[in-house]
């Protein structure tokens, strides 16, 4: 009688493990975190501060740092929108057409993930490089591809491709094209279809792609570190900034650039969980339109 009684709360409790070993897991699984993840930014911040808030405000007020900054925001403001409409267009054609090549172009969206991004890096100056296929042409009419900003948001957008599309191909898979024929046959037309049907599914995913995508993109260093040429003040992102500093043995400063990525990466953190936060309460809540209601009002609009 009382096993059958322990059973159901432990199905209920969503598993059916002892106290003792979730208690185990739940320890082994923050231990981890506070070894992996906490401590190593608990460091952070404290060697940034080292030498009080003086010489912290001091690092970070040094032009270079301000240009590597400003760099590294102006890389992911262009390279997360150009994925951000590859990525939506490459899982549209993967999840809602079938063709010839299918396969070929899903592998060709994973490649960024098999491929170094140091490698990648180096394609780029193979291809764009002053010795690469296409230097001698570019060089003739003065126009710089690597070794400036141009080259670090092409290897930026090459490394990030595949996040925004992975995020939305098995979602859109999943949802298939019912609601899009719907509406198509209540004479929406494709951008409405497309802004009134489909975008509002998505968009969950999308948010949290670009998410994923942005974060990326302002900490991305073995392609950047390729193609910049490590020019100080000019193609030097925050990562490269603070490798500098760091191998020249200013490590207050280094710190303290170092701490504003971890800042960033903290905002891009609570973020992400604000996004997931919201779309649990709109699951709980039941704010999901049934079936009809979109393709209606793509239809209506």
């Amino acid at each position: 009688m009382s096993s059958s009684k322990k059973t159901p709360s432990r199905v209920q409790a969503g598993t059916t493990e002892s106290t003792l070993v979730r208690w185990l897991l739940t320890g082994l699984a923050l231990a981890f975190m506070a070894l992996f993840l906490l401590l190593p930014l608990a460091a952070v911040f404290t060697e940034a501060l080292r030498n009080g808030w003086g010489a912290y405000l001091e690092a970070l007020k040094d032009p270079d740092a301000w240009s590597a900054v400003r760099l590294t925001l102006l890389t992911a403001a262009v390279a997360v929108p150009l994925n951000l409409v590859f990525g939506i267009a490459a899982a549209w054609c993967i999840a809602k057409y079938e063709f010839k090549g299918k396969a070929f172009l899903t592998t060709l969206v994973d490649l960024p993930f098999s491929v170094s991004p140091v490698v990648a890096g180096l394609i780029y100056v193979l291809v764009f490089g002053a010795q690469g296929w296409f230097g001698p042409w570019l060089q003739a009419h003065d126009i710089r591809i690597v070794f400036a900003v141009p080259g670090i948001i092409m290897a930026t957008v090459f490394v990030t491709f595949p996040f925004i599309a992975r995020e939305l191909i098995p979602l859109m898979q999943a949802q298939g094209n019912d609601e899009e024929q719907a509406a198509t046959v209540l004479g929406a037309s494709g951008w409405q279809t497309f802004w009134y049907v489909t975008l509002p599914n998505i968009k969950w995913g999308l948010i949290y792609g670009v998410i994923l995508c942005n974060a990326r993109a302002m900490g991305e260093f073995g392609a950047v570190s390729v193609v910049s040429g490590h020019i100080r003040g000019q193609t030097n992102t925050m990562p490269l900034h603070v490798e500098i500093l760091y191998n020249e043995y200013q490590s207050v400063a280094a710190f303290a650039v170092a701490s504003l990525l971890a800042l960033l990466a903290l905002v891009t953190l609570a973020i992400k969980s604000a996004v997931e936060w919201r779309h649990e309460r709109e699951l709980k809540a039941g704010a999901e339109l049934s079936p009809e209601r979109p393709a209606a009002a793509a239809a209506t609009h």
